[in-house]
């Protein structure tokens, strides 16, 4: 065969080659996400620790229970500026809630339960009491998780008492989420975890002030 034909036959092959070569070296340096979306590398072998699957397992129901919180929002007649800081909550918590659920895929451990609060919208308000002071409020298993009964009292608050609940549960639940955060920079180990630890310090505390300013 003539040496040009057959170096114009070989080359798409050896463009092919390269490309896949190239292609082969940027996945094992984990710069392409995996094909599911779940956020994690497809070839991310990183290690982690318990404490970085201890961090997602908690953080995940404890990032549903504060979506919750903003859906019972809904319908609601807000100021602006809280409007605008349900808004965010909800913006950055849906994906952090997808990423962790990634890592715990890609490393083998089931994913908490999509509402680990419990079902805590149809209960009886009987018992309630009043529950216009919340400086007192003891959360569940995890800091700052509410409890059925102020989940569902925050529910039948009447409007004009229900800004005031909403920003003095968050304020508490944003504290606890920031305690389970400093534990994973503590004593974290996957690079990933301990940067959205970092993220949910920074931002929660941030709207911790502003909720404190709101409240006056």
């Amino acid at each position: 065969m003539h040496r040009t034909t057959l170096r114009r036959r070989l080359a798409p092959l050896a463009l092919t080659l390269a490309l896949a070569g190239s292609l082969a070296a940027w996945t094992d340096s984990g710069s392409i996400s995996a094909a599911d979306g779940a956020g994690a590398s497809a070839a991310d072998s990183r290690p982690h620790n318990d404490a970085d699957v201890a961090f997602a397992e908690q953080m995940v129901p404890h990032h549903q229970q504060a979506l919750e919180m903003v859906d019972l929002t809904r319908g609601r007649t807000l100021p602006d500026d809280v409007r605008t800081l349900v808004d965010g909550i909800a913006a950055a918590q849906g994906p952090e809630i997808t990423t962790m659920t990634g890592w715990l895929t890609a490393w083998g451990v089931a994913s908490p339960s999509a509402s680990a609060s419990g079902g805590h919208m149809g209960h009886d308000m009987g018992d309630m009491g009043d529950m216009g002071d919340m400086s007192g409020m003891g959360g569940g298993a995890m800091p700052g998780m509410m409890t059925d009964a102020q989940m569902s009292a925050l529910q039948a608050a009447p409007d004009r008492t229900f800004t005031r609940m909403w920003l003095q549960m968050m304020i508490e639940h944003h504290q606890g989420a920031v305690t389970m955060a400093r534990t994973e920079l503590e004593q974290g180990e996957y690079p990933p975890a301990v940067a959205l630890a970092q993220s949910i310090i920074d931002s929660q505390t941030a709207e911790i002030r502003t909720m404190r300013q709101l409240l006056g």
